[in-house]
């Protein structure tokens, strides 16, 4: 016996955001698995993932915007990345990969010895490479 699937709404992207997307009666954003916390990040900080499973985002950014859409999407790599075992993280050091990256605080400044050199968190790191979309 077949059955059809109807014409339920679907979510709709187009130039890589979402313009359409299911509605739940809430502004709040919902992945599931995944709570996702609003608070002060710091300047220049937009979302961070969390071993624990939660996605912090910035309360700097407008709920509902296109921007807060591409932060989610991108610290949701993350995520997926840690539940895999590809990445995680330490007071001392961050795991990509199979390789060891040392980690320390510097100056006042989080910082992480890649390729020999110590740069500051945010720079441009394997893990970010492949969480941008």
């Amino acid at each position: 016996m077949g059955f059809k699937l109807g014409r339920a709404k679907q979510p709709v992207a187009s130039g890589g955001f979402v313009t359409n997307k299911l509605s739940f009666k809430t502004q709040d954003p919902f992945i599931p698995g995944h709570e996702v916390i609003r608070k002060d990040l710091g300047p220049d900080i937009l979302g961070e993932a969390n071993m624990d499973g939660t996605i912090f985002i910035s309360d700097q950014i407008q709920p509902g915007s296109p921007e807060e859409t591409q932060v989610l999407l991108h610290e949701m790599r993350h995520a997926t990345d840690m539940k895999l075992g590809k990445l995680s993280y330490s007071d001392d050091a961050v795991y990509y990969d199979g390789v060891t990256y040392p980690r320390e605080n510097r100056n006042g400044k989080d910082m992480i010895k890649v390729d020999g050199k110590w740069k500051e968190a945010g720079d441009d790191f394997p893990w970010e490479r492949t969480a941008n979309i």
